[in-house]
């Protein structure tokens, strides 16, 4: 799988179509279907005791996933997520950065499925799992 967008193409896709959340998200690398992504982690994104919240990691993921697809289809701001399944394994490191791994499995005309590892910066064990379905838009 050929990539179509660079990481530099993807964050500047984010601050035009997504600026409210742009800031949050860093693209650190674009390969063949793969991708990495780091979710700055705020205040905002912790949970009592000081980890990072579910609903962060699920952003994380949905990010990952998202700008995967579009490394591949181009800039279609109107692929959405149809499908998400995502398990949470163990607690985050508090205040830590997160990192997605994310692998496109399957890149049809229509969808696309996508895996992602996310790990607290500087911890092997990942903390969260999750498989994303997007659906392609044709125009």
């Amino acid at each position: 799988m050929q990539t179509v967008m660079s990481a530099e193409d993807l964050m500047a896709f984010l601050v035009v179509e997504f600026d409210q959340v742009a800031n949050d998200f860093v693209v650190e690398e674009v390969g063949e279907g793969k991708i990495r992504v780091r979710l700055v982690v705020d205040d905002r994104h912790l949970r009592p005791g000081g980890t990072v919240s579910g609903p962060s990691m699920f952003a994380l993921a949905d990010v990952a996933a998202y700008l995967a697809t579009l490394a591949l289809v181009g800039p279609k701001a109107l692929a959405v997520t149809t499908n998400c399944s995502i398990d949470f394994m163990r607690k985050p490191a508090a205040g830590v950065d997160l990192v997605a791994h994310a692998t496109v499995l399957k890149l049809g005309k229509l969808l696309s499925v996508t895996d992602v590892l996310i790990h607290s910066h500087g911890m092997d064990a990942p903390v969260a799992r999750a498989t994303l379905t997007y659906a392609i838009p044709q125009k």
